[in-house]
């Protein structure tokens, strides 16, 4: 078993020959060092576990080869020593990660002492970083699956971007392509990743109330106000909030954005003072946020200040080699949690899998294998369990048949016909059934909105709203959809 390296870093001949008596009595391997310069080269050549040093030093502090050693990423436990405590440079020692500090002459009974706990310490912390990654990994903080060369460059890129000191990114993709779990790869894969990790969908929430969820409020603020309520970024402080959506908040809200990102200082809603946060803001849009910019939706300043750095996921329709490895990693999550023993897709449900184009992204792949998992009772995945879209591509929703949709037979425009109502020999959901009639009424309309909606008797927000939900349109079209109607 290899020895304990203790590092000696003091410039008195005798207090090295002593201190390294001593650690040899105790069991440990020690290494001289009688300057800062040497104390960080031999740090970097022996990698040791305790590091003894001296706060005054002949060439540089020992505070500087203090910050220095933790700059790069040395684990090793330091133990300040000096003659004269100041207790500013006691202070200065532990903010930069100092494990103690002990004066001269030193009392080698507490110095051994100390070390014993500073190697303890130094383990525990150890263990602790090390469950807290396999916690990460069991909950699918990090399963960022692909083996595509686009993912594979996405994903290298996207860590380039985790370790470094940017405060603002801006992530940008077709609805379901995974953009929230980037912002948690952004998160957990930086040196934030002991904060907390905050998202919030900007679209999810009214106009009316977004302001004080995100900048919180104090008591009395407003009629609902009835105590003072931290928001999001207060939350976030010392980690990453993910604004999800965010080409959906109204220029107002665009604006405080703005100063807060810049500033890092939020105001409650009604307060009268200002709360400085460090956090890291991750915002995510399946819009054109430069186009958005074109046309005036969205501040030009904000669109700049958010994409200093810029990460765009490709829609999986130009990913295919993902789709079978996304599959497998579906399968074995779903086995573990329906506690079935499915081996996988069969190699008919595999030609359909690659043969689909996914409008949905990897979030309709993983909704079409739980479905199939759930209904499974067989070894292999079977073709009959997939849904109507997949297996049937070209069908689409003219298989379904509604009281004010077109007759069976009846011409559709472009010259399709509306076969005869029928249902799957492996069945098929409502949820598939809605999707096809919304499908249907829109194709019916021509792509007006403002008529679909009426042939299914719904209002057009919510005729919207189930377009999102089936991933039939993005941001962009539904302005330019809107404006048509």
């Amino acid at each position: 078993m290899a020895k304990i390296k203790v590092l000696i870093v003091d410039d008195e001949k005798l207090v090295r020959w002593s201190l390294r008596q001593k650690c040899q009595d105790w069991g440990y391997a020690a290494i001289e060092a009688e300057n800062g310069a040497e104390a960080l080269e031999a740090a970097q050549a022996e990698a040791p576990d305790v590091v003894l040093l001296d706060v005054r030093l002949p060439d540089i502090g020992g505070l500087e080869v203090l910050e220095k050693l933790k700059a790069a990423g040395e684990s090793a436990a330091a133990i300040m020593m000096t003659g004269d405590p100041q207790i500013d440079d006691v202070k200065a020692a532990i903010r930069m990660g100092a494990y103690d500090f002990i004066g001269k002459p030193l009392d080698f009974d507490e110095l051994g002492v100390t070390i014993l706990n500073a190697l303890e310490a130094r383990r525990l912390r150890g263990e602790v970083e090390s469950l807290r990654g396999e916690m990460r990994r069991q909950s699918g903080t990090y399963q960022v699956v692909g083996a595509s060369k686009k993912t594979t460059e996405l994903m290298r890129f996207v860590r380039k971007v985790a370790a470094s000191e940017a405060s603002t990114i801006l992530v940008q993709g077709e609805s379901g392509t995974g953009k929230d779990l980037v912002a948690k790869v952004l998160h957990y894969e930086s040196s934030r990743h002991d904060g907390p990790f905050v998202a919030i969908n900007c679209s999810a929430i009214p106009e009316t109330l977004i302001e004080a969820e995100l900048f919180g409020h104090e008591k009395g603020a407003f009629t609902d106000a009835k105590a003072m309520k931290k928001g999001l970024f207060e939350i976030a402080d010392s980690g990453t909030l993910f604004l999800d959506e965010i080409g959906e908040l109204s220029p107002f809200l665009q604006a405080k954005l703005l100063r807060v990102i810049e500033d890092q200082v939020i105001r409650r809603v009604g307060g009268l003072r200002d709360i400085r946060v460090d956090v890291r803001v991750v915002a995510a849009s399946n819009r054109d946020l430069e186009k958005a910019v074109r046309e005036g939706h969205f501040r030009q300043d904000l669109y700049y200040r958010l994409a200093v750095i810029s990460i765009y996921i490709p829609p999986l329709r130009e990913r295919k080699e993902d789709v079978l490895p996304l599959v497998d990693f579906f399968v074995q999550d779903y086995n573990r949690k329906f506690r079935k023993s499915i081996r996988g897709p069969s190699d008919e449900t595999r030609r359909l899998l690659l043969a689909y184009d996914w409008p949905g992204n990897v979030r309709e792949l993983r909704n079409a294998i739980e479905r199939a998992m759930i209904l499974e009772d067989e070894a292999l995945l079977r073709a009959i369990y997939l849904p109507f879209a997949v297996t049937q591509p070209h069908a689409g929703i003219t298989a379904f048949e509604r009281s004010s949709a077109p007759a069976p037979g009846e011409v559709l425009p472009g010259g399709r016909r509306l076969p005869l109502l029928s249902i799957p020999d492996g069945g098929t959901s409502l949820e598939e059934v809605e999707r096809s009639l919304v499908i249907l009424a829109l194709e019916q309309a021509g792509g007006n909105q403002t008529r679909a909606s009426r042939l299914l008797d719904i209002s057009r927000d919510a005729l919207r709203y189930k377009m999102k939900k089936f991933g039939l349109i993005h941001g962009e079209e539904s302005e330019e959809a809107a404006a048509s109607d």
